[in-house]
């Protein structure tokens, strides 16, 4: 899911998400990483042209992925719908934004997220989710258009959902220079070594004090 370029003007109208991948949309080349020396002195991944934009506000780099975005400052283009944009989907997740409009997700009462059926188990000890949040406006038609929540979400409201760390590929540095490596089934932690030589693609948030609800008794503000 990603965030809508418009809101939609009817209920039967397919979303766009803002987080949805559009056609024309290109990640950067692999010519364009580097192995350099961080802030520590310590090799690790970098661009030639690296600027502060690339990295996260824990310092991981971010993969390149150019925008098509229109004069009103949304994206444009059909969208290829089962591609999340790394950009967007880090700056919903980072901003705490709806991944279908854009704006704030906050409500008074906390941050709605939305799994699919088989995504996560609330009995678990741990809850973790790449999927950005929604807001009231859009949870429903989030809910009914995404394939990926099949019309019946776990209801997240959570009251804290600090950020966990990300997904991405991990690069390894040799004699034949940069070279991808299989990419972890799980989200690397920030604060985890690995990610000196990881290129992020999705930002991960643990919810960790929360309650369950249907879309049908969800608290209103």
């Amino acid at each position: 899911m990603s965030a809508a370029t418009t809101r939609p003007a009817s209920t039967t109208a397919r979303l766009v998400p803002y987080v949805t991948s559009r056609e024309g949309e290109h990640p950067d080349l692999l010519l364009s990483l580097r192995g350099m020396h961080g802030p520590d002195g310590h090799l690790q991944l970098g661009y030639w042209d690296e600027t502060p934009e690339d990295r996260d506000l824990r310092g991981v780099l971010w993969g390149r992925c150019s925008q098509t975005i229109g004069a009103d400052g949304l994206p444009t283009g059909r969208p290829r719908w089962r591609m999340v944009h790394p950009s967007r989907q880090r700056e919903c997740m980072e901003r705490l934004r709806c991944q279908v409009c854009a704006q704030p997700a906050r409500t008074r009462h906390g941050v709605l997220f939305l799994a699919g059926p088989n995504e996560v188990r609330p009995e678990d000890a741990v809850v973790r989710t790449a999927q950005p949040p929604v807001c009231l406006e859009h949870a429903r038609l989030a809910a009914e258009q995404c394939p990926h929540l099949a019309g019946q979400p776990t209801v997240f409201l959570a009251q804290s959902a600090p950020l966990y760390g990300v997904i991405g590929t991990p690069y390894h540095w040799g004699d034949g220079g940069l070279r991808a490596l299989p990419a972890p089934e799980d989200a690397l932690a920030y604060g985890h070594p690995g990610l000196r030589w990881y290129l992020a693609s999705q930002m991960v948030r643990r919810l960790r004090a929360y309650t369950i609800h249907t879309l049908d008794d969800l608290p209103a503000g």
